[in-house]
């Protein structure tokens, strides 16, 4: 197929398209590169990918100079003439529109960011579909739409109408966008509550990049609310392996032909004994400053992810220990380098 794939400078992005090529599909790329955290990194996986700097920076359709069915284009999802014209030129088999502005805490600060990439980006990204029809259209969610709901796991039959931070309000608002233009235009439609995801090249805000910089570099670890906060850590492999097949079955038996999934490890972790995987990892002891909890965070998380074992056979497989190992070990041979 040739598919779409926005974010491709991001975590999950960058990991998809590899797995995507590597299986034969040709894959556009999108991704504006903003300074949330250090552009380095999103140039640094680019590169890895095959997009130079001045490639990616030089706002034409570049190719990959090492993966043959990749290319890039550096735009931002607010400029609907360009999506427009994109999906125009290309006819998309199908897109999964991973790229968005992520993170709880800063939708403290700049609220203005959330609603112009996770809303006015969504739309755009919506209007080209409508307009230029695709197989299948995959979006990336996110547990945060749970709030502050008590009720273990996390099923999304659950009411998911109290977010608790901005973020997770415009990932809710997405999930409603999405149906209603798979309502109204048979767009077939799926979303994805990711769950916690972590593994190498992931995104320096993330627990498994701020602990493993600051005891290498014996600062002190803020564990918020005193260490009493339960993550479905889940390893990049299995939600790559998860997102592919995703990707290859569209809702299309149901009407409207929308759906949406949790995809997680669906094995919380207490945030200690997380720490205490990457302690051993690198062998070196944590200095923990002990924290309340943060505005906008959530005690649990935890998947029941039957709907998606039941659909697409979906079982992760990676226990934290290995999954953690692998970062580190990717940290220390690469992430270092980058300075996050």
């Amino acid at each position: 197929m040739k598919i779409l794939v926005t974010g491709t400078a991001g975590f999950i992005g960058f990991h998809l398209v590899k797995r995507l090529t590597t299986r034969g599909d040709e894959v556009v790329g999108l991704d504006n590169i903003n300074d949330y955290y250090n552009t380095e990194l999103k140039y640094g996986r680019l590169q890895e990918s095959g997009i130079s700097r001045a490639d990616a920076d030089s706002g034409r359709l570049t190719q990959s100079a090492t993966l043959s069915g990749y290319r890039f284009l550096k735009a931002s999802l607010e400029d609907a003439p360009t999506i427009g014209r994109l999906f125009a030129g290309e006819n998309f088999d199908a897109v999964c529109h991973l790229a968005a502005q992520a993170g709880v805490r800063y939708s403290l600060i700049n609220p203005q960011a959330y609603v112009d990439s996770n809303i006015t980006g969504f739309i755009n990204i919506l209007e080209a579909c409508r307009r230029y029809p695709v197989r299948h259209l995959v979006y990336a969610s996110s547990s945060s739409v749970y709030g502050s709901n008590t009720k273990m796991p996390l099923s999304i039959s659950d009411r998911t109408d109290h977010p608790v931070s901005l973020y997770a309000a415009s990932k809710k608002s997405n999930e409603l966008m999405a149906h209603a233009y798979s309502h109204l235009f048979q767009i077939p439609a799926t979303g994805l509550r990711f769950f916690t995801v972590y593994g190498p090249w992931g995104r320096p805000d993330m627990a498994a990049f701020l602990f493993t910089r600051a005891i290498l570099d014996g600062k002190p670890v803020k564990v918020f609310n005193n260490g009493d906060m339960y993550r479905d850590f889940t390893y990049i492999d299995d939600i790559i392996e998860g997102v592919v097949r995703v990707i290859d079955r569209a809702p299309a038996e149901q009407n409207p032909p929308a759906a949406i999934y949790n995809i997680g490890n669906s094995n919380p972790v207490k945030l200690t004994e997380y720490i205490v995987a990457i302690e051993n990892a690198l062998g070196k002891k944590a200095i923990r400053e002990y924290l309340p909890m943060q505005p906008g965070d959530v005690y649990k998380t935890f998947a029941d992810v039957t709907d998606l074992e039941e659909k697409i056979n979906y079982h992760p497989s990676t226990p934290v220990t290995e999954g953690v190992r692998k970062f580190v070990e990717w940290y220390l041979q690469t992430g270092v380098k980058y300075k996050v």
